[in-house]
C-alpha cells in the first residue's frame, strides 16, 4: 500500500524544499479507496495568523485498484512558516493525513496531530558566492600559534603558559572561581606565518574567535570592542593577516559578540581599569544606557547569570549605533579587512539588531557572510517569546549546524543511520537553497568536546575536570577513532553546506569541554594520516562542482551504512559509509559501472568491496 504522503519525495511535493515567495507548490496525496472519501482538503496555517485556512484537492483518478489520486497546489505569499496536513472527509467522519515517524512519511488517523513545514523565504534572497565549495577553518586564536615575536605588554593581571602542549589551567583559583587568564601567547602574527598551510589544506576561509580587547583568554567578555587585543597584536597585525590571506584566496571573518561585555571593560568598567568612567561608576557615562540596572551599580543583568557578562539592551540607539553605525564597530572591522562576520549566541539576539547589523555589514560589503549561532533547527527556533526570522532573508545568511554535527557523531557512535539521515532531511527540506549552500558544518568547535573524543572515548556522563583533565584515548581507543573521524569528515566535507574544521581536529586533537578542548595545536606531534586525509578532501571540494551547490540524493540509511549521491549537470558522486566491523560488497546505483572509485576500494565486476569502518565515493563525469 503506498503511503499517503511523503514531503520529501517529488511525486508527492513539487519543489521541495524550502521556496521563495509566490512560488507555486503542487501537492498529491494517495488515498485507500476503502475510505470512501468524498472530499479531500489542504489545510494550511500561516505562523503569524490564529486560523487554518481549507483548500479543495480535486480527484484525479486512480493510482491503483487500491488507492485514488487527489491533488491541489498552494502558493505562500508572505516570508515566514507554513504549516499543512489535509483533511479527508468520509461518511462516518473526518479523518487527517498526518506526519507519522522520522521519515516525514504519513498514516491516516481520526486527529490532526503534526504537521508539515514550509519556509517561504524573502523573493530573490541570495547569499554570498565565495564560500561556496570552500572550507571554513575556527581558530581559538591564543591557541594556534605563537609567531615567537614577544609583545610589550602593560598588564601584568594574567599567567604566561611557556609549555606550548601543556593542558590549560583548570582548577579554579584561590577565591574558588576559574578566571581563564592563563595564555599561550598564540598571535596574529602566528595564524599569518601558517596561511601556506592552511592553503594546502584547501581552506578558503578562516573565522577567528574573538580577537578585541579582553581580559580572557577566550576573550568572549569584551574589553574594548576597537581595539585588538595586545597580546595577539595591533590592528596592523589583522590588516596584514587578512591581506596575506587574500592572496591565498582566503576570506577572513571576525567573532560578534554583541549580546554582552565584559564587566572589565572601558563600557561597564567595574574594576577600574579605565578610570573613572563606564556605566557602573557613573550614571552620566555614554555607555550607561547599554545596560539593565535593576539597582544601579551592583544589581544588574548579565549574561547567564555570570557578574562578569553584563548584557546590553541591544535596541538601545546609543549601543546600535556603536555596532552598527556608519563608523561602526561592524564596518571598522571589514574596512580592516574582514569579510564578515559570526554572531555569537544569535538566538539571544533581539530581530531587531540583527537586521540592523545585516544592513550595515550588506551596505559596506553586499558579498559578505553573516553567520548565527543556532544550535537547533533554525527555521523553526523560537526565543524571546516568537518566532525566529533568521533564515527568511533579512538577517542571517547562514548558521553553524549542530544539526548535521550530533547526526554524524551519533551516527558514528552506534546511531541507526535511518535517524542520521532523517536529521539531514529535515535542515534540507526546511533551509532555504541560498542558506543550505553555506552552512556552517562543523564536527567540534570552542563549545564543544572533540569529534575525536565525542566518537571514540568515553562518554563525559557529567564528570568533573579533573576526571576530564586526566582522561586520554588509548591507542587501541585512538585508532578507532581516526578510522571514525575520517568517515566523519568524509561526510561532513560532503553533506550540503560549507564544512569548518576546529583547528587540530585535522591534526587528530583530542579533548573534553572547557577548557580541554581548547589546547594548543600540536606543531610537530600531528596525526599525518587524518592532515592527508582533510588535504584530499579539500582538493575533492575544489574539484567537483557536485559538491558546491548540487542536488542531494538520499539512496540508503539503514544500521550502520549511509549513502546518497550529490550531482549537478557536470558530475555525480555517489558516496556511501559503512560502519560496520566488517566488509561489506555493494551493489552501485544504475550508470556506475564505469565510474572512478575516489578512495581506492576494490570494485570489480560492478561489486563496490568498502572496508570496516571506512567510505568510498564513485565518480561519473558528464562530457
Amino acid at each position: 500500500m503506498p503511503v499517503p504522503f511523503n514531503s520529501q519525495k517529488i511525486y508527492y511535493r513539487s519543489p521541495f524544499g524550502a521556496v521563495e515567495q509566490d512560488t507555486k507548490i503542487h501537492l498529491r496525496i494517495l488515498v485507500p479507496r476503502a475510505e470512501h472519501t468524498q472530499k479531500a482538503e489542504l489545510c494550511v496555517k500561516y505562523d503569524y495568523d490564529y486560523n487554518w485556512q481549507y483548500t479543495n484537492m480535486l480527484w484525479c483518478g486512480n493510482f491503483d485498484d487500491d488507492t485514488e489520486i487527489w491533488e491541489c497546489d498552494f502558493t505562500p505569499k508572505d516570508i515566514g512558516l507554513y504549516w499543512y496536513g489535509f483533511r479527508l472527509s468520509t461518511p462516518s467522519a473526518n479523518r487527517y493525513i498526518v506526519p507519522s515517524d522520522a521519515y516525514r512519511v504519513s498514516t491516516i488517523e481520526n486527529s490532526p496531530g503534526r504537521s508539515w513545514q514550509i519556509t517561504c523565504y524573502k523573493k530573490g534572497f541570495e547569499t554570498p558566492k565565495w564560500p561556496v565549495g570552500g572550507v571554513m577553518y575556527q581558530i581559538f586564536p591564543d591557541r594556534f600559534n605563537f609567531s615567537g615575536r614577544e609583545k610589550n605588554l602593560s598588564r601584568t593581571d594574567f599567567t604566561r603558559n611557556t609549555d606550548w602542549y601543556a593542558l590549560p589551567k583548570w582548577q579554579p583559583d584561590q577565591n574558588g572561581e576559574i578566571t581563564n587568564s592563563d595564555f599561550f601567547m598564540g598571535d596574529l602574527e602566528g595564524i599569518t606565518q601558517k596561511l601556506d598551510y592552511l592553503e594546502r589544506l584547501g581552506v578558503t576561509c578562516i573565522y577567528l574567535n574573538p580577537i578585541s580587547e579582553a581580559y580572557s583568554n577566550h576573550r568572549y567578555d569584551t574589553g574594548d570592542y576597537s581595539k585588538v587585543d595586545p597580546i595577539l597584536g595591533c590592528e596592523e597585525d589583522f590588516e596584514r593577516l587578512c591581506s596575506e590571506a587574500k592572496k591565498r584566496g582566503i576570506h577572513i571573518i571576525n567573532d560578534g559578540v554583541f549580546s554582552h561585555t565584559g564587566s572589565d571593560s572601558v563600557y561597564f568598567n567595574r574594576s577600574g581599569r579605565y578610570g573613572e568612567g563606564g556605566a557602573y561608576r557613573d550614571k552620566s557615562s555614554p555607555y550607561y544606557s547599554w545596560y539593565k540596572f535593576n539597582e544601579w551599580p551592583d544589581n544588574y543583568n548579565s549574561w547567564w547569570g555570570f557578574y562578569t557578562l553584563p548584557e546590553v539592551i541591544e535596541t538601545s540607539p546609543e549601543f546600535n549605533e556603536y555596532i552598527n553605525g556608519k563608523n561602526g564597530i561592524v564596518r571598522k572591522w571589514m574596512r580592516s579587512g574582514n569579510s564578515g562576520w559570526r554572531l555569537d549566541v544569535a538566538d539571544e539576539l533581539p530581530d531587531e539588531f540583527i537586521e540592523n547589523l545585516r544592513l550595515s555589514v550588506k551596505d559596506e560589503n553586499p558579498d559578505a557572510l553573516i553567520v548565527g549561532e543556532v544550535w537547533e533547527d533554525a527555521s523553526n527556533k523560537e526565543s524571546y517569546g516568537a518566532r525566529r526570522k533568521f533564515l527568511l532573508g533579512e538577517q542571517l545568511d547562514s548558521v553553524m549546524n549542530y544539526v548535521f554535527r550530533n547526526a554524524i557523531l551519533d551516527f558514528c557512535r552506534g546511531q541507526d543511520a535511518k535517524y542520521t539521515m532523517a536529521s539531514i532531511m529535515s535542515v534540507i527540506e526546511n533551509y532555504p537553497r541560498p542558506v543550505l549552500r553555506v552552512l556552517m558544518n562543523s564536527l567540534s568547535t570552542h563549545d564543544t568536546e572533540r569529534a575525536l573524543t565525542v566518537i571514540a572515548g568515553e562518554p563525559l556522563n557529567g564528570r568533573d575536570r579533573a576526571w576530564q583533565a586526566n582522561t586520554r584515548l588509548s591507542q587501541e581507543q585512538r585508532l578507532r577513532g581516526v578510522k571514525l573521524l575520517k568517515v566523519a569528515a568524509a561526510m561532513q566535507y560532503t553533506l550540503p553546506g560549507f564544512p569548518c574544521v576546529y583547528y587540530g581536529d585535522e591534526a587528530g586533537m583530542e579533548g573534553y569541554r572547557d577548557p580541554f578542548n581548547r589546547c594548543c595545536y600540536p606543531w610537530g606531534r600531528e596525526n599525518s594520516e587524518l592532515i592527508e586525509w582533510h588535504k584530499k578532501l579539500g582538493d575533492l571540494r575544489k574539484a567537483y562542482s557536485a559538491l558546491w551547490d548540487g542536488e542531494f540524493l538520499p539512496l540508503f540509511a539503514q544500521g550502520r551504512r549511509i549513502a546518497y549521491i550529490r550531482h549537478d549537470e557536470h558530475c555525480a558522486i555517489y558516496f556511501t559509509f559503512n560502519l560496520n566491523e566488517e566488509a561489506v560488497v555493494i551493489d552501485p546505483p544504475p550508470g556506475y559501472s564505469n565510474a572512478k572509485v575516489l578512495f581506492g576500494s576494490k570494485y570489480e565486476g560492478g561489486k563496490l568491496y568498502v572496508e570496516p569502518l571506512s567510505c568510498e565515493a564513485l565518480l561519473i563525469e558528464n562530457d
